[in-house]
């Protein structure tokens, strides 16, 4: 069995606005890789760097609804490496908001495992609520609240 978690969240913007706000690098940065930034669109089959050094892999991008990456999990000294699974859907709701649901698989079990999903599910969360924040109210949330980022340095796998 391997460990994983699954968080939702209304954003108020049309699904195509919010879909855009994930592919698209230029959005991405303004709100969740503040630090290194995206390096390019999340399109199928390609490689993308997330915070100037973070490789995600794109299995999967289909337009307004879904969006399947692969990263590496953290691993301790001398475990082996491995790959977690991402997942975003996006819903059309009836009020013209976006249901955004990001899942997150494939920890091995063990206390390094359960340690670093809690801390990525902390960091989709974050994601999510500083999406809305930017969509919605053109508010950077992330600009300024990590320590890295008052000494200038590059975010660190436990600020996702």
């Amino acid at each position: 069995m391997s460990l994983g978690f699954r968080i939702s969240g209304r954003i108020g913007k049309p699904v195509a606005e919010v879909f855009d706000a994930v592919v698209n690098p230029t959005k991405l940065s303004g709100y969740f890789t503040t630090i290194g930034g995206a390096s390019a669109p999340l399109t199928t089959g390609t490689t993308v760097t997330w915070w100037g050094d973070v490789p995600v892999e794109v299995d999967e991008v289909t337009k307004d609804k879904r969006i399947v990456l692969r990263w590496d999990a953290s691993v301790q000294e001398g475990e082996p490496a491995y790959k977690t699974r991402i997942e975003m859907n996006f819903e059309a709701l009836d009020d013209g908001g976006t249901m955004v649901t990001i899942a997150e698989s494939g920890w091995r079990e063990g206390e390094n495992g359960l340690e670093k999903s809690y801390l990525n599910c902390g960091g989709w969360t974050q994601m999510l609520c500083s999406m809305k924040a930017y969509l919605e109210y053109g508010i950077n949330l992330r600009e300024g609240f990590y320590r890295s980022e008052m000494r200038g340095e590059r975010a660190s796998e436990t600020n996702l």
